[in-house]
């Protein structure tokens, strides 16, 4: 089986971690060697753009869009405070576990802002991913899936909040460019949910996933915030699976000991949904494997 969402550098310093800038590659054996232990044989790596330092000219100031200053503030303070990373390092990092005959891909996490994406794309041209997964992590300039953001979507409300994100997910989704929809429903993280599961949207997420010919991510990640649950949730992955959308495994790990985890969990979500095989990925190319291959 495989791992498609790992990350090196947690959101906050660490201890037992790599130091700010450094991605050293007996660190990613660390990563590799956790996974084993959960049956994981490859591992994709996919650190966010919008924390490396190269990207910055290339995102803006992506935060002037939240409609309050106290909004701004917060995720302009969040993208000072995580934007520490070299994409260049990174890449190398990585290249150089492949080279060791380390089990990884290098991948990346293209967090979407419609108003740069195609700078953003231009921008990756000049780097060999094996992969690309997309994924939201602001409306608007505004950062929904942390603590600090739960007055924010109690004022707006759920159904609201769900609106305006898969609004952006479908503008993802659409426009292309990345080969996988990093955890779908995003917006549930903090288990603030609307009254009723909101089918019209995820019908349209999935007819322009389908359009667009994206996989998407099935991860354990939901598992380990307020929400409580994998992602996607099941009737929005039923409908991925309905829909022909191809799958990968994840994990959205941020540390060594996260590698694999939730495993049984993802396997059993996507098993339910109907699927019987997941994808992985080699310089942009496909390749089919059974859910069951370890």
């Amino acid at each position: 089986m495989s791992d498609y969402h790992l990350h090196l550098h947690p959101h906050a310093p660490r201890s037992g971690g790599p130091a700010v800038g450094e991605d050293p590659v007996d660190y990613v054996e660390r990563y590799v060697a956790a996974a084993a232990k959960r049956g994981i044989s490859e591992l994709g790596f996919t650190e966010h753009l919008y924390r490396c330092v190269e990207a910055v000219d290339v995102l803006g100031p992506f935060w002037e869009r939240a409609p309050s200053h106290e909004l701004r503030q917060q995720t302009r303070e969040f993208a000072r405070q995580d934007r520490t990373l070299s994409l260049d390092d990174y890449v190398s990092t990585i290249n150089r576990a492949k080279g060791r005959g380390l089990p990884v891909r290098l991948g990346l996490e293209v967090d979407f802002s419609p108003e740069s994406y195609g700078r953003v794309l231009e921008f990756l041209d000049d780097y060999r991913f094996d992969f690309l997964i997309g994924s939201v992590h602001w409306i608007d300039g505004w950062i929904f899936d942390r603590a600090i953001s739960v007055p924010e979507i109690t004022a707006r409300g759920a159904r609201r909040m769900y609106e305006q994100y898969f609004e952006l997910k479908t503008q993802l989704a659409a426009a292309g460019g990345v080969d996988v929809l990093a955890h779908a429903d995003r917006c549930k993280a903090m288990g603030i949910l609307p009254d009723q599961d909101p089918v019209d949207l995820y019908e349209t997420l999935v007819a322009a996933a389908a359009a667009s010919d994206l996989a998407v991510e099935v991860s354990s990640g939901g598992l380990r915030q307020a929400v409580g649950e994998v992602n996607p949730a099941p009737k929005l992955l039923r409908l991925f699976y309905e829909a022909g959308i191809p799958i990968t495994l994840a994990s959205d790990a941020h540390y060594p000991e996260q590698a694999g985890w939730g495993h049984d969990e993802v396997t059993r979500a996507a098993r339910s949904a109907g699927y019987s095989e997941y994808l992985r990925f080699s310089e942009r190319r496909r390749i089919w494997l059974p859910l069951t291959e370890r």
